[in-house]
């Protein structure tokens, strides 16, 4: 597969052919930094390792990580980020306490995503955000990556390429919060608002080659916007309780 530090040069080249063209790490990180302010409390559920909270941590940022994973939790790579053990459909914390909850590559591992996104609306301050970032079950790799559970070394090599995590930080997937149809009405049954969702495109995942990247870009031209291999989104609990 490509490494990482290739697949970026081959963003690069793509953003010089559409400027205004971000990648979804920095989509979701753009957004995040729009909706927080100096006071807020934020929480990062799934906060693995360490991430876009150790960025927020040095922007002085009241940053509270969660994760359901020890290993991770123990090392973490940022010992100012507050951590606690936890599962999102029980989350171990006051409700109305955070302003801003963020997450990324959390959705896809939700068995029960409901139950999530009713806890996440009780422990957002009223009038708080939600925002993800998170593979969109429509496109066709993730699909793929769907259907290589059944070959598990085939989903060892994708996961890596997807979420950019080695088979140790590899968890079971679900997808069941994954398009805009099951997040809309997610949203509606748990009572929270849809503010944006953007549907990320990206053809540098397949570009093995130059022949490969050409074509992964003309396929991208092709395909509906939906089918977007990401998804950035905010959802807000409602101003009143």
């Amino acid at each position: 597969m490509l490494p990482l530090k290739h697949q970026n040069k081959l963003r690069e080249r793509y953003r010089q052919i559409r400027p205004d063209w971000r990648p979804s790490e920095e989509v979701f990180e753009r957004t995040v930094y729009n909706y927080a302010e100096d006071d807020n409390r934020i929480l990062d559920i799934g906060c693995g390792r360490g991430g876009l909270s150790e960025k927020l941590v040095n922007q002085d940022k009241q940053v509270y990580g969660l994760d359901i994973d020890w290993d991770s939790m123990i090392s973490h790579r940022d010992s100012r980020i507050r951590l606690c053990a936890g599962h999102s459909d029980f989350l171990p914390i006051k409700s109305c306490t955070h302003q801003i909850i963020i997450s990324s590559w959390l959705l896809e591992h939700l068995s029960d995503p409901l139950t999530s996104f009713r806890e996440i609306r009780r422990v957002l301050a009223p009038g708080g955000h939600f925002i993800f970032l998170t593979p969109n079950k429509n496109n066709p790799i993730v699909m793929a990556n769907i259907l290589s559970r059944l070959v598990p070394r085939l989903q060892s090599v994708l996961v890596k390429r997807l979420y950019e995590r080695g088979q140790a930080d590899t968890f079971p997937v679900y997808y069941l919060a994954n398009t805009h149809k099951t997040l809309r009405m997610l949203v509606q049954q748990s009572g929270l608002q849809l503010i944006d969702l953007k549907t990320i495109k990206d053809p540098t995942y397949i570009a093995f080659n130059e022949i490969l990247f050409k074509a992964s870009i003309s396929l991208d031209n092709l395909m509906p916007k939906m089918w977007g291999i990401h998804l950035v989104g905010v959802l807000k609990r409602p101003d009143y309780p």
